[in-house]
């Protein structure tokens, strides 16, 4: 039988996490949502690298900082991280449920 290939594992991190991580300067937030979504409400802080032109040089060097992927309802945001794992880079965390679960949870978002 084949071995069947696994897309990489992702972490799931709440809102809380991702909250906290930002506050303690120890996460950067990577929006990946289009621009016509962040348009209309952003992230506090956060790097917008829409997915549909996925270019990881577009992401800063996070100079430490854990890498988080964020979208709207965390579907994309999953496939932003295998993506980033494929091309070699350890960034195996998003935002479990997106701004959905962020806004949910009661925390900011700028407009």
């Amino acid at each position: 039988m084949a071995e069947e290939s696994r897309d990489p594992p992702v972490r799931d991190l709440t809102p809380e996490d991702v909250a906290r991580g930002l506050a303690e300067d120890r996460m950067l937030l990577v929006d990946v949502r289009e621009p016509n979504e962040t348009a209309v409400e952003r992230y506090p802080g956060a790097v917008i690298v829409p997915l549909q032109s996925f270019d990881l040089s577009q992401i800063p060097d996070p100079k430490g900082k854990q890498v988080v992927f964020a979208c709207r309802s965390g579907r994309r945001s999953v496939t932003a991280s295998q993506a980033a794992q494929a091309a070699g880079l350890p960034y195996d965390a998003h935002l479990a449920g997106g701004i959905l679960a962020w806004k949910a949870a009661g925390l900011p978002t700028e407009s």
